[in-house]
């Protein structure tokens, strides 16, 4: 068949299927350091298999986690600083099914953009292999998707999807009862949630990304974009070393949303607030926008990524363990009768 000097093409339209090849071939080696028992094949093929008995299970039950990285995107667009926004994707979808009571096993990305760069999308890539890396799991395939027209030049967009898996009869939570001891695991900043809130009040500041930070060195983009914070092998230690009852991720929503949905009918929390220093990006963004405390804790974590409900008698041996784990842990509150979340004292 002879072809027209004049035909157009798919890069015509704007969509470089050299350039995502190449993509492919410059990511496999980050998605090759993820591997892991299970895993069966490796990317490039229509899907990807995993082998669950392979991965050491014998009645497993699976448990499934989408999520993004929401608005602070436009940050790590705004200032080129894209590499640690695949950790906050893989933490985001991992630190959810760590609260089953499940071990991820494998994870698939989705990565939309406009006009697809090839070193903005392995750097992104590299993050996210970075995150399995240090949750355990592999990255077994994604799916690159160069749209033109739909997102304006630089901009793109994240989606995660992990898969984990637990033994049946060992789903969480399970046994919170009324003298639970809440174990606070400190938050690395505020993680990947509030990002519109943030950016709002970044802006009424008047402070630019590239300004020197005012509570911690390094500007403001850069430490804004510190990645969350991955809880899965000191939670799966946690978890197999006995006594804990329940995990919340404390992600949009907060304290005061994230806790009730691990706690049984009827049953609350005692929250001291005085039990752990509020970290300094979280005054300095409630002293910004005159925040009310009670608005900082439905909106942010406050410096605690994950709350742990554990048997009293296992408290000290648990704060231990997490601690040894390299955790930053407090004893933040009990399991009470009545139902919602109880704050006593102020965040300082």
């Amino acid at each position: 068949m002879t072809e027209s000097k004049n035909g157009v093409s798919y890069a015509d339209a704007g969509v470089d299927i050299d350039a995502g090849n190449a993509l492919v071939e410059r990511i496999k080696p980050a998605a090759k350091r993820t591997a892991r028992p299970g895993v069966m094949s490796g990317l490039g093929g229509f899907g990807a298999l995993f082998d669950l008995k392979a991965a050491g299970y014998h009645d497993p039950v699976l448990v499934a986690a989408t999520d993004g990285v929401g608005t602070k995107l436009r940050i790590a667009i705004d200032t080129g600083n894209v590499d640690g926004v695949g950790i906050d994707l893989v933490a985001m979808c991992v630190n959810d099914l760590v609260c089953q009571g499940a071990e991820p096993l494998f994870f698939l990305d989705y990565f939309a953009t406009g006009k697809l760069d090839t070193d903005q999308a392995a750097r992104i890539i590299e993050g996210i292999a970075t995150g399995c890396e240090r949750s355990g799991a592999a990255l077994i395939g994604g799916e690159t998707a160069e749209m033109p027209g739909m997102y304006p030049a630089g901009d793109f967009d994240l989606a995660g999807f992990a898969v984990g898996a637990m033994e049946r009869g060992s789903a969480l939570p399970e046994g919170v009862a009324e003298g639970d001891v809440l174990l606070g695991l400190a938050s690395d900043g505020v993680h990947s949630n509030g990002y519109s809130l943030v950016r709002k009040l970044v802006d009424m500041s008047g402070l630019g990304w590239d300004a020197d930070c005012p509570w911690a060195e390094g500007t403001l983009g850069e430490v804004l974009l510190a990645p969350t914070r991955l809880y899965v092998r000191p939670a799966l230690a946690a978890i197999r070393a006995g006594g804990v009852h329940a995990l919340a991720h404390i992600t949009g929503g907060g304290l005061t949303e994230n806790l009730p949905r691990v706690l049984p009918e009827g049953l609350g929390a005692d929250i001291d607030l005085g039990a752990w220093d509020l970290p300094g990006v979280f005054d300095w963004l409630q002293k910004t926008g005159g925040m009310e405390q009670s608005e900082l804790l439905k909106t942010f974590n406050c410096g605690i990524g994950m709350i742990v409900s554990v048997d009293s008698a296992r408290a000290d041996a648990l704060a231990d363990l997490f601690a040894e784990q390299g955790e930053t842990v407090h004893r933040i509150g009990r399991v009470t009768k009545g139902a919602g979340v109880r704050y006593g004292g102020a965040l300082a």
